[in-house]
């Protein structure tokens, strides 16, 4: 499955804006029905096809993940967990096979740092 990581205000994923990642998919669940126009949400992944099975869950506007307006808060469907290695991943581009991690990695490496600037001491 691929997505789209639009430009975003999410602590995860707003330094991967503008890429095109693989993802997995586990089921058809999750789906974001969403009442009020797209700009409206703070969209951090939209599947890169309209209908299914690119969009396997029929959500609107191909959404795949969202986010709060403060970027701290994420509800997603596809799995990242699950494609944190290149061998996870049914496809991963020949030039960056020498890859330790996928790109998705940095999601998590984004929350830490957030978490080590923000936390009370």
């Amino acid at each position: 499955m691929g997505v789209t990581i639009p430009t975003n205000r999410s602590v995860m994923f707003g330094s991967l804006s503008g890429d095109r990642l693989g993802i997995w998919v586990a089921h058809g669940e999750g789906k974001f029905s969403l009442p009020y126009p797209e700009e409206e949400y703070n969209i951090i992944a939209k599947y890169n096809y309209d209908a299914y099975p690119g969009n396997p869950n029929g959500s609107d506007y191909s959404v795949a993940g969202i986010c709060s307006a403060d970027g701290r808060h994420l509800a997603m469907m596809p799995h990242l967990e699950r494609a944190i290695f290149p061998w996870q991943n049914a496809f991963y581009p020949a030039e960056r096979r020498a890859d330790e991690v996928t790109p998705w990695a940095e999601a998590f490496v984004n929350a830490r740092k957030w978490v080590e600037q923000n936390r009370v001491k």
